[in-house]
């Protein structure tokens, strides 16, 4: 099923059959921030207990899937995705003791399944969390395996919750030894032998779990063979700190202890695990800079940081003077943002590069070894694994290809297909194109476009485009199955990297945070401008689309230039920027927004943009299609919730305005692919109809 632009059925877009939407009762409440007062009709929304707001997701959730399901394209489109959707995934093997481990999906698993096999080639499924429950909205996260491979603690995720169960079971005859751990909140799981394991979490909070704050991370030590009411704190007791973690080095001999109070910048401390007396010691204290240990060979130190390196740089250090002043140069900064990991004695820098990768392999000397050929322009990722490993692996992908997984020799610099998926998409009939337009002040900005291969650029083809700006997030080239049914349909495809990303280093980051993320948005609009001016598209086959800080984005523009898109997809957004610090784990985002408590100006800049603060009566705001799961802790739904009834409240004209509520479901991470492929099909369904579609057209 193929749609392209020429010989799709254009025309004014239809007028919608008129939407009766639930009724949203409000009040009166009034928020205080920093001596001011903001109305807040619709906080009851944020009481994710209640039953008034689980009538109003029902009935919501009634009248969006009631439009849907008259969509006359939508089980199409869905149809097409499933096949899509059904080949074999399978990730790189890692080795854990006496086994071989590896990720794979048939095609249409919910979950994916971890195998493993033996030294004789024996395969069996080690855990497969498609049976963890009767809907497989339970998910497998983290799996972490004892030093010598023999022990094994693996997490669990229940309804997409960021809460996690974490269970202990003897690798080799996959039985469970006993232990359990509940309430376990970001964490990772990291092994001091085989006498336990270090994990991180908060104290439950008073109210719900899935809303109220949670502010005050502990790293515990959980010793084998005892509850975990024993558990000891090793950090965050007398230090209060919004996130912290701990890592065992690979020699066992090391605890890394990283605390921070937002998303950027954080304190490094370490611990000598073969001294049980042994203090915690400090290698950088404050938060205004990035710092994490890559490895260490004995008590040498490699230490990845963009403490005066905006774009990073590898040093190296002597555990018994760890500290900044001593610090010495491996790997130096370069025009490029450095990723860099370790394997098998090596230490390879994944470079960006205008948002694509660039690898280079150097020795624990820093001496240069080779840039490693890639595959194409795109992102590479991998490349990492234990110091005895004599090869590794990488993936490799961009827009049009698939994730291809390449074993690599890293002593000789060669690497073939370890496994190439089968998928049913001609990826050589499409393009990108990488341009630079200007955002608002000047500042070029990167964007990547996607389309079929002879598109007649005449302002008339289906466009997606696709943003985040923030958290120092990169969006680098890959392959998606919806994205690429959306081509198939004749549809353009464009990512633009924004400020408050990460493809051009901390300078590019700090310049879409706080008072400046208006950057972000002005980012986003000439990007648009750009698509339009370039008759990519119009605004009448325009839409746009994020998630998370990306549904921010999409929000704000929206609310800022309703006249620029016919379609807006918001998706688990933050959206309520007065309130967004009191749930959760909101308030460690301050480093890129700030808070409505920070200063007068802070509260004037946030509300000035705020997408629940800037709906108003008698604007015509493009169609509509909020997403959000009603378990999402990490970005509240009361968010998605309160921009819905401002929308529906307020919206002038035809223009649909939907909420979408995924039940059982969280912030995205685990979702089922039955749920994703449903959740993928309907927005493309919504964005086609709302734009002219009458029927999708096959070649």
């Amino acid at each position: 099923m193929v749609v392209s632009s020429t010989m799709a059925s254009f025309g004014q877009n239809p007028k919608q059959n008129s939407i009766t939407y639930p009724v949203t009762k409000t009040s009166e409440q009034m928020g205080v921030f920093y001596d001011a007062k903001s109305n807040d009709p619709y906080h009851w929304l944020e009481d994710d207990k209640s039953a008034a707001t689980a009538e109003w997701v029902k009935e919501e959730n009634k009248v969006t899937f009631d439009y849907l399901s008259k969509i006359p394209f939508r089980n199409t489109i869905k149809q097409r995705m499933e096949k899509l959707w059904n080949y074999e995934k399978v990730s790189a093997p890692f080795k854990e003791g006496e086994f071989t481990y590896y990720y794979r999906n048939n095609g249409l698993q919910n979950q994916s399944v971890l195998y493993r096999k033996d030294a004789a080639g024996k395969e069996e499924i080690f855990l497969d969390p498609n049976t963890f429950s009767k809907d497989a909205t339970t998910s497998l996260d983290d799996v972490s395996f004892s030093k010598d491979g023999s022990l094994v603690a693996y997490s669990i995720s229940e309804a997409g919750s960021d809460w996690r169960k974490i269970i202990f079971i003897d690798a080799k005859s996959k039985k469970n030894i006993g232990d359990h751990l509940i309430d376990v909140k970001f964490s990772n799981l990291s092994w001091k032998g085989k006498e336990g394991v270090f994990y991180s979490s908060y104290e439950k909070p008073k109210g719900s779990e899935l809303s109220a704050k949670t502010d005050e991370h502990k790293l515990y030590f959980h010793k084998l063979g005892t509850n975990q009411t024993e558990d000891s704190i090793v950090f965050g007791d007398k230090e209060k700190r919004r996130y912290v973690g701990g890592t065992v080095s690979e020699d066992n001999r090391y605890l890394f202890i990283s605390a921070a109070n937002s998303t950027s910048g954080n304190e490094l401390y370490i611990k000598d695990l073969a001294n049980p007396k042994s203090p915690i010691v400090t290698i950088q204290k404050g938060f205004e800079n990035d710092v994490d240990i890559i490895d260490n060979i004995g008590s040498k130190l490699f230490i990845i940081t963009n403490f005066n390196a905006p774009n990073k740089r590898i040093v190296t250090v002597d555990v018994h003077n760890p500290t900044a002043d001593n610090w010495k140069d491996l790997v130096p900064e370069t025009e490029q943002v450095l990723f860099p990991s370790t394997g098998a004695g090596f230490i390879f820098a994944n470079y960006m590069k205008d948002a694509v990768s660039v690898v280079k392999q150097f020795d624990y000397n820093g001496k240069f070894i080779r840039e490693i050929a890639l595959p194409g322009i795109g992102t590479a990722s991998g490349f990492s694994g234990k110091m005895k490993d004599k090869e590794l692996y990488f993936s490799f992908t961009n827009y049009v290809t698939p994730g291809t997984t390449y074993t690599f020799m890293p002593k000789e610099g060669l690497s073939s297909v370890y496994a190439k998926p089968k998928v049913d998409f001609q990826g050589d009939d499409y393009m990108s194109k990488q341009v630079f337009y200007s955002s608002k002040d000047g500042t070029k900005i990167p964007m990547i476009i996607t389309y079929k291969k002879g598109t007649v650029l005449n302002g008339k083809n289906p466009t997606i485009l696709y943003g985040y700006g923030g958290f120092n997030v990169s969006l680098t080239p890959a392959f998606s199955i919806s994205n690429a049914v959306w081509l198939e349909m004749g549809g353009i495809y464009a990512v633009a990297n924004l400020r408050g990303g990460g493809e051009y280093g901390k300078k590019w980051h700090d310049a879409g945070t706080k008072m400046q993320k208006q950057n972000v948005f002005d980012d986003f609009i000439a990007a648009a401008e750009y698509m339009i001016a370039e008759k990519y598209t119009s605004s009448d086959f325009l839409a746009i689309k994020g998630g998370s800080n990306g549904g921010l984005l999409v929000g704000a523009t929206m609310t800022q230039r309703p006249d620029l898109m016919k379609v807006a997809l918001p998706a688990v957004g933050v959206l309520d920027m007065l309130r967004y610090h009191t749930f959760t784990a909101g308030a460690g985002w301050a480093y890129d927004y700030g808070t409505a408590d920070d200063s007068k100006e802070m509260l004037a800049y946030l509300k000035g943009y705020s997408p629940v603060h800037n709906v108003k009566f008698g604007v015509k705001y493009p169609a509509t299609l909020i997403t959000t799961g009603d378990h999402d802790d990490r970005v509240v739904p009361a968010h998605s919730f309160k921009f819905a009834a401002e929308l529906q409240k307020k919206q002038s004209g035809d223009n649909p305005v939907l909420i979408r509520i995924e039940t059982n479901a969280g912030h995205g991470a685990g979702k089922p692919v039955s749920k994703t492929i449903e959740e993928a099909a309907d927005l493309q369904a919504f964005t086609l109809f709302n734009m002219g579609f009458k029927t999708l057209p096959r070649l």
